[in-house]
């Protein structure tokens, strides 16, 4: 009996030194957690803002440099290349495959500007 109570004893002491141990490095921890999470938003914008996906909504009238942007060629390429790209976007955003139908008018509205240019 003797022994248990120095084990249980021995058990208190470490639970409070450990107890002790967390509550001391909390505030340093908490410093650190934050600027570690300042670190990781400000590397995530950063990766992001050079990313070759346009970023930003749609404009009230579409241009030849948005719809460019939305196929991912150039205003200046041939009408073969933007039926091209036209189809591998649509493929892949088309609202039978769960694409949205809203996405799919304006794929389909800057192939359009972009074969009537030319």
């Amino acid at each position: 009996m003797g022994t248990n109570l120095i084990l249980a004893g021995l058990g208190l002491a470490a639970a409070g030194y450990v107890g002790r141990c967390i509550i001391r490095a909390s505030p340093q921890f908490s410093k650190t957690m934050k600027e570690s999470l300042k670190a990781l938003s400000s590397f995530e914008s950063s990766n992001f803002a050079n990313s070759k996906y346009y970023k930003g909504g749609f404009e009230s009238t579409m241009t030849k440099r948005e719809a460019s942007l939305i196929l991912g060629v150039s205003p200046t390429t041939s009408k073969l290349k933007v039926k091209e790209a036209h189809k591998r976007i649509m493929s892949l955003n088309h609202p039978d495959r769960g694409g949205s139908p809203y996405i799919a008018a304006k794929i389909n509205e800057a192939k359009d500007l972009l074969e009537n240019n030319k």
